[in-house]
């Protein structure tokens, strides 16, 4: 039985992780969790699981759910984040916590000897170098849950990896696929936040809109896969049925394909490299799909993905530049506080702005994502 710890747990990728686990009690158990501040979601979670040592983001949330859960250990705080991550009975780290927050506790994970099921895109984003270096040093394995390297994973099994020509990402454009940039004038967050194929998290489905979201998994595919940015190339495909391809050096491709349902994502991840049924799982039938579309990404269409290119290809402080002037960025929309077009050209700003750091270590990746937060803030203000 693999023991888990998750982090992020009410959020849309832990609440999921949590169903896989109830769904597989003879495989999974989840024997720490951390949460934020949605207190009701948590508290059921709780209950529904019963881990042994739970952390929250306040101290006086942690204070009253131990008086109803006294056989519980609780925490709080980014300390408490750490403990959740790193609780000894646990084996393995799913990761689902979003923002920058999730470095740390990946590295202290990685040191103990955990395995990495990843779903949070920063750690790679912003730090790639370390955590794969440290993955490296302690045996660690990094196991991605996300559709489209998961795909990516699955295409590469049984195969040798020197024999690789390029992997294909796939993107399903978002919310605003059928508009031009001229029609993105005075979109609404409402209008944002439908995407037509996937259930996500408010901050993942923006980065959807902007692209964003697939330039961040480009840096992390770089990392993953230890493939240089040359190689790696984005393909819009609408229907999110082909979640990735890899193809090889002669000229085959392997793709993998499925619903649009991260449960079977976060699954293989869990069971990685066994497979197990996926209870209330919805068949993909390719008679009913009957039609597959690929287009060629457009740049100027989407810009974000071609900051992520460039900030990938510079490399040092760089990603973390864009990565945290994403996240103020994509905030401040969700708030309303800017146009939605206006993320980009905060982005494109704090890019051209930053003198790039080779080979930062944690301090500096620290310091330039705070930084670059505060004069983001300062800008938008």
């Amino acid at each position: 039985m693999k023991m888990i710890n998750v982090l992020g747990a009410t959020g849309s990728i832990g609440t999921q992780t949590v169903d896989v686990v109830l769904h597989h009690p003879e495989s999974f158990r989840i024997v720490s969790m951390s949460f934020g501040n949605n207190i009701e979601k948590g508290r059921e979670l709780v209950r529904a699981c019963q881990p042994e040592f739970v952390s929250v983001a306040k101290k006086k949330d942690a204070d009253l759910l131990k008086l109803e859960f006294p056989n519980i250990q609780w925490s709080y705080g980014e300390e408490g984040l750490l403990e959740a991550a790193v609780y000894d009975k646990g084996n393995v780290l799913v990761n689902a916590v979003m923002g920058s927050i999730g470095l740390q506790p990946t590295l202290a994970a990685i040191e103990v000897g955990k395995t990495i099921c990843l779903a949070n895109k920063e750690t790679l984003v912003t730090a790639g170098h370390l955590v794969m270096e440290q993955a490296k040093k302690h045996n660690v394995p990094i196991v991605p849950v996300d559709s489209e390297h998961s795909a990516i994973l699955q295409a590469l099994q049984g195969e040798n990896r020197d024999r690789v020509e390029r992997l294909w990402i796939t993107a399903s454009g978002g919310s605003f696929r059928d508009r031009t940039r001229q029609e993105l004038e005075g979109v609404t967050i409402e209008d944002a936040l439908h995407h037509p194929n996937w259930s996500m998290g408010a901050k993942i489905t923006i980065d959807s809109a902007t692209m964003m979201n697939k330039g961040l998994e480009v840096i992390e595919a770089r990392w993953l896969f230890d493939m240089p940015y040359e190689n790696i190339s984005v393909l819009l495909h609408k229907e999110s049925i082909v979640h990735s391809l890899v193809e090889y050096v002669d000229t085959s491709f392997m793709a993998q394909l499925g619903t649009p349902d991260m449960r079977a994502v976060i699954q293989y991840a869990l069971s990685y490299p066994d497979r197990l049924p996926l209870i209330g799982g919805e068949r993909l039938r390719l008679e009913k799909i009957a039609t597959l579309n690929f287009e060629k990404m457009d740049f100027d269409r989407y810009p974000c993905l071609h900051f992520a290119f460039e900030a990938g290809k510079i490399g040092g402080t760089c990603p973390t530049v864009l990565n945290a002037a994403n996240e103020v960025a994509v905030e401040a929309f969700l708030q309303g506080a800017i146009p939605f077009l206006q993320i980009e050209n905060v982005i494109e700003r704090m890019l051209e702005e930053h003198s790039v750091l080779p080979s930062p270590d944690l301090e500096t990746i620290q310091h330039v994502d705070k930084d670059t937060r505060e004069r983001v803030r300062s800008l938008l203000k």
